[in-house]
């Protein structure tokens, strides 16, 4: 397996001046690893070395959350040029100049934290912050920055550009968020909820409006909407989950994705899964939350039977294990007083049950 080391941030030196200015950072920034070309610390203790840095850049780029370079612009572009995705993945990338005169913002400014890092970098070394993305300059939100600080999935990166243009221009902007994640945070902007297809739309004779004009939709209901609408997925279904006995991991995700995509719901707005705790071992179900990568909650039979809200109880579940319900009874408590939105669906042995968590109550 790969070592990532995503919440720690690589420093890069090529002179020795540059050596001096990386102690300084790796004192403060103490989740750090500083990389020393071996031309000038060829035995230096106490950090890492390289040969040749596209080399070594080829093999450590994607394993940290940002890295530092302390040298030209000129070289880091060169050097990260073949390495660069998109702003969902790419790391942080802040040049420092080798009098620490500046630190520049280069990379993922927003999504990717170089923004923040570099006012951070700054601040150690004495340097002029440099950044040069637009919202920033001129004092306005971004709403790809808005949307990682509320935790929600970028699901179309391409609108976001649109989006923050209408910021930019103060145009106004059509916003669906029934969490009131953004609402308080983005000016000029007119809420409205959209429908489930664009002929509902126009049904309404709302549609024409949505199209050609930049909106947000957050939410875990899929619809059909224009390509100007950046949809954004809050965290806000959990999927309670029973099963038989060595109930294979294929049938248990085949029922769920097939639960998720029949109630027009995304798979990408799960955020746990939940059972009771005599499943703590099962190995189909354990399997499934490493698959998804989503925590799993097991819950003790007088936790379930104080749910009262439960739609499909079972007798025979009852008789076998002790509670009347295991998916609603768990998909409800992890909501934290959410309402179950799906109740009991089942195969021969699976059931789930998906609640939705109310991110308005006041508990």
């Amino acid at each position: 397996m790969v070592d990532v080391n995503k919440n720690k941030t690589a420093i890069w030196v090529i002179t020795p001046n540059g050596t001096k200015l990386a102690e300084m950072l790796s004192r403060d920034l103490t989740e750090s690893d500083v990389y020393i070309s071996r031309k000038i610390a060829p035995t230096q203790i106490g950090h890492l070395r390289f040969e040749n840095l596209s080399e070594a850049l080829n093999q450590k780029f994607k394993r940290y959350s940002g890295h530092i370079f302390i040298m030209s612009t000129g070289i880091v572009v060169r050097v990260i040029a073949p390495l660069i995705n998109n702003k969902l993945e790419d790391p942080a990338v802040v040049v420092v100049d080798d009098q620490a005169n500046h630190a520049i913002s280069l990379l993922s400014g927003h999504l990717g934290g170089a923004n923040a890092l570099t006012q951070k970098v700054a601040n150690i070394i004495g340097a002029d912050p440099v950044i040069t993305t637009a919202t920033d300059v001129n004092r306005l939100p971004a709403i790809d920055v808005l949307a990682k600080e509320m935790n929600l999935l970028i699901e179309n990166p391409g609108a976001i550009k649109t989006v923050n243009m209408a910021l930019l221009k103060g145009e106004k902007i059509f916003i669906h968020d029934p969490f009131r994640f953004l609402a308080s945070s983005l000016p000029n902007i007119e809420s409205f909820t959209y429908g489930a297809t664009t002929k509902h739309l126009k049904k309404y004779g709302r549609a024409n409006e949505f199209e050609g004009v930049p909106g947000i939709y957050v939410d875990d209901v899929i619809v059909d909407l224009p390509p100007e609408v950046l949809v954004l997925r809050p965290a806000s279904l959990v999927a309670g989950i029973g099963c038989n006995r060595n109930t294979a991991m294929e049938e248990m995700k085949a029922l769920l994705e097939d639960v998720l995509a029949t109630h027009h719901l995304a798979l990408s707005c799960l955020t746990s899964l939940a059972s009771i705790d005599v499943k703590s071992d099962e190995s189909g179900l354990l399997s499934l939350s490493e698959n998804l990568n989503l925590p799993l909650i097991f819950y003790s039979r007088p936790e379930l039977n104080q749910v009262k809200e439960i739609k499909n109880p079972s007798i025979v579940v009852e008789k076998h294990v002790g509670v009347k319900s295991v998916c609603e009874a768990s998909a409800i408590l992890t909501a934290r007083g959410g309402a179950l939105i799906v109740p009991k669906q089942l195969t021969k042995n699976v059931t789930i049950a998906i609640a939705r968590i109310n991110f308005l109550s006041s508990e």
